[in-house]
């Protein structure tokens, strides 16, 4: 059971706990740009939905995966782009609860909200955590840079539509930008808009991560927790989560495997290569800096490492 190309993980979410990501998309696939993308900057930018793979191949990964003696708490749909774009997602989720009784996630930007096939698509799943990230038109293009034809309206409308028709669990998330959208007049406009969504939860992330843009730069620590008195959330850098999890058996194929589809830094890695007992940290540690296939960057002091967006 290797080399997955749609299933990765478990990876640890500090807000579903351990996840099995599953990648019905093709890489960096999506209708926004997002400037603190930790994928880096969109390739394909699109809004049509496509049938990328056909549905039977993924599930049958899936079905590998639960034959194993892998644990994990919750299935997540996610991608490396923007989920939604995969038309068949609600045949994908229905053939999912078939598989399993864990809980079936998806993670979504949001936008194809307005569309009503895609809310009738999401109703099966047990979580939908869409991203909020600005209270007008402005905010939105400078944060999100949407497809043209994407309009923070109709992604306000189809996200209030939704929270009001959706029986699962609707965890928002924001991510705060210093000097974007931290300030204290935008937190209220954002408040504002947040009282119009029915929804179970909001985190309220920070760009922890190499972002898409050089200049977008975590918040204070002040702002942080102002936001989080302001909006009634939860901040993400204050939960916990569990390891990575990799099946590979290589440990320096097992890094790459999780990096594919999820960056992680210096520390990440060491603890998950102690996790596994491996006696050659430091060769792999040379070893990846050295790796023509792996982006290495510095962020806030510490080494980030991710499969190149090139490859």
């Amino acid at each position: 059971m290797s080399d997955f190309r749609f299933i990765y993980g478990p990876v640890p979410s500090r807000r579903l706990g351990l996840s099995l990501g599953i990648s019905p998309i093709p890489k960096k696939t999506c209708n926004y740009s997002c400037i603190y993308c930790q994928l880096g900057n969109t390739n394909k930018l699109t809004n049509k939905r496509e049938i990328f793979y056909p549905v039977v191949e993924i599930i049958n990964e899936v079905k590998d995966y639960l034959k194993s003696d892998v644990t994990c708490d919750i299935l997540t749909i996610v991608g490396e782009g923007e989920p939604t774009l995969y038309k068949d997602l609600g045949l994908l989720i229905n053939a999912l609860k078939e598989l399993t009784e864990k809980p079936i996630a998806v993670i979504t930007n949001g936008a194809l909200l307005s569309y009503a096939d895609v809310r009738k698509e999401l109703m099966a799943a047990d979580f939908v955590l869409p991203s909020i990230d600005a209270p007008n038109e402005v905010l939105f293009k400078k944060i999100n840079r949407s497809f043209g034809k994407i309009h923070y309206d109709s992604f306000l409308n189809g996200l209030i539509q939704f929270s009001k028709e959706y029986t699962g669990k609707l965890y928002l998330e924001t991510m705060l930008i210093k000097d974007i959208n931290d300030d204290e007049a935008t937190l209220l406009k954002m408040k504002k808009i947040l009282e119009k969504i029915d929804y179970d939860r909001l985190y309220i992330n920070a760009p922890i991560r190499p972002p898409a843009e050089s200049d977008v730069k975590e918040p204070t620590t002040a702002a942080l927790s102002n936001a989080v008195k302001v909006l009634g959330g939860i901040s993400i850098e204050q939960l916990v989560s569990d390891g990575f999890y990799s099946n590979e058996k290589d440990d320096y194929s097992a890094i790459k495997s999780i990096i594919k589809r999820h960056p992680m830094n210096q520390f990440e890695i060491r603890s998950f290569l102690e996790n596994r007992k491996c006696q050659i940290i430091e060769e792999i540690m040379v070893k990846l800096e050295n790796d023509l296939e792996i982006e290495m960057n510095t962020y806030k002091s510490h080494k980030n490492y991710r499969i190149s967006l090139k490859n």
